[in-house]
């Protein structure tokens, strides 16, 4: 019997599994005619101690390969190679184990939206603003989830459903906006999205197929502006100032020419979480009125208010119908969950479903349930409350900090809701430069860039504090801190 320990070689650092490793190198020997038809082949327990791994492995191999047709068992004999081998002749220059990383054919290059790309890293990381995964309320989510997948009757929802959402959803959703927004809609008003950024898509898709103006503040969400962008809008941007979107500035845009819409994010803007003031939001209102354009308004976080009753959205003062909300439940519960909505005139939500029918057909219909279930039994009500104190006190925690410790080297804000603060660093120093240094002390922030593509040369960054508990806060200033001196004492 021939010795494969010496024709097999490990490579234990390869991202290629080991059963696959035996799996290619014996499949090679066969080919090669080392290993003839007929040859009796060790016993997997045998070669699994010739090649110090565990049996396990050597069984997923010989399994893959009885699969593929290389080798077959006989019962009380053994493992032989197979008498018909299956016949893989490589094409070109084609070689094991490669496969081309770039195409050879012609296709649309997505320029800037490569910048929207996440940074999933290990580590400690300063993100934008997102919630901490760590409070949510996972048991009661899967609690729900179980117990309608258990149910036998409610086999039908692991089908197709309807692309507007799941009927129980839309009509919890109906009661909780009016509870929690002051927003009269009915059920054909809503769509179920997997987040608000696909409410942004496919608003923008429908509103700006043929192009058209779209107005944005000078500073914005980049996914916001870079997914208008892409479906064909020309961007027209205006001043942002602490009372939000300058609405002077939009009229003055309308008086001169047609706009199709205007993106807002009314309650903190993103990036800098201002709130836009009442005056503004009924005069935004009433020129949509006068000149018959959209406002996509992204709500994204009105759940998270400290100082004080939140303002209403503008859909809930606006009985015209031109407005286009967007909102999102990820922020309430966590990141992974992609349930979002968006709520609008009952024809702009047809032609949405539709549209969204060729993109995604419908959500995960269990888990819009599941939520469902958590809204009308009031545990989704329950772990917003608990949420909100929770970051209240890590705001005040985290401004504290940056106030004590970084005072001298940025200004800022307290937020008066939200996940982040804006800060404004010193003209004297760069985000860049920190970032760069931060890294190499175990520290992510941040891209500075994707808050300047209007060329401000404000200096300014969103700096999130929901995710961090007060150690890891303190690790951050401490991290931001050394990073800074080391910019201005090098």
């Amino acid at each position: 019997m021939i010795a494969l320990k010496n024709l097999i070689e490990i490579d234990r650092s390869s991202d290629t599994p080991i059963y696959l490793q035996i799996n290619n190198a014996l499949i090679h020997l066969m080919k090669n005619g080392i290993l003839e038809s007929g040859l009796k082949l060790p016993g997997s327990r045998s070669l699994a101690t010739d090649l110090e791994i565990h049996r396990k492995t050597v069984v997923a191999a010989y399994d893959e390969l009885i699969s593929q047709g290389w080798i077959v068992t006989i019962q009380s004999k053994g493992t032989f190679v197979s008498d018909q081998l299956p016949e893989v002749k490589p094409e070109g220059d084609f070689k094991e184990g490669e496969f081309s990383r770039d195409a050879p054919f012609e296709f649309g290059d997505i320029g800037d939206l490569k910048r929207t790309e996440p940074k999933l890293v290990d580590g400690l990381t300063l993100d934008e603003g997102t919630p901490d995964v760590r409070i949510a309320p996972v048991a009661e989510i899967f609690r729900h989830y179980r117990g309608i997948i258990s149910r036998g009757y409610n086999t039908k929802h692991l089908n197709y459903g309807p692309f507007y959402g799941d009927l129980s959803l839309r009509e919890a959703l109906v009661k909780y906006l009016q509870e929690t927004r002051g927003l009269r809609c009915s059920v054909d008003q809503i769509l179920i999205t997997r987040g608000s950024q696909m409410a942004m898509y496919l608003s923008s898709q429908l509103l700006h197929r043929n192009g058209g103006i779209s107005i944005v503040g000078k500073t914005n969400y980049i996914a916001a502006s870079l997914t208008l962008e892409h479906a064909g809008a020309e961007i027209m941007k205006v001043s942002v100032d602490e009372k939000g979107l300058v609405t002077k500035e939009i009229e003055a845009i309308c008086r001169q020419q047609k706009i199709s819409s205007v993106y807002v994010t009314s309650h903190h803007h993103h990036p800098t979480t201002v709130t836009m003031s009442a005056e503004r939001r009924m005069h935004l209102v009433e020129l949509s009125k006068k000149y018959g354009f959209a406002i996509l308004e992204d709500d994204y976080d009105y759940d998270f208010h400290y100082q004080r009753a939140p303002l209403l959205p503008l859909i809930s003062i606006a009985s015209h119908g031109n407005v286009v909300y967007m909102g999102a439940l990820c922020k309430i519960v966590a990141p992974a969950i992609r349930v979002g909505y968006m709520v609008a005139p009952k024809d702009f939500i047809t032609s949405a479903g539709h549209l969204r029918r060729i993109i995604d057909r419908q959500g995960d219909t269990v888990m819009e349930r599941a939520i469902a279930q958590m809204i009308m039994q009031g545990d989704l009500q329950r772990h917003s409350r608990k949420a909100l104190k929770l970051y209240h006190a890590r705001r005040d925690h985290f401004c504290n900090l940056l106030s004590q410790e970084l005072g001298e080297y940025m200004t800022f804000s307290i937020p008066e809701g939200g996940m982040a603060v804006w800060v404004l660093l010193r003209k004297d120093l760069s985000w860049t430069r920190i970032s760069e240094r931060a890294k190499t002390n175990g520290l992510d922030i941040p891209d500075y860039l994707n808050y300047d593509r209007s060329g401000l040369g404000h200096n300014g960054m969103r700096l999130g504090f929901a995710s961090l508990d007060f150690d890891e806060q303190q690790h951050v200033v401490d991290i931001l801190k050394s990073s800074i001196l080391e910019q201005i004492e090098g």
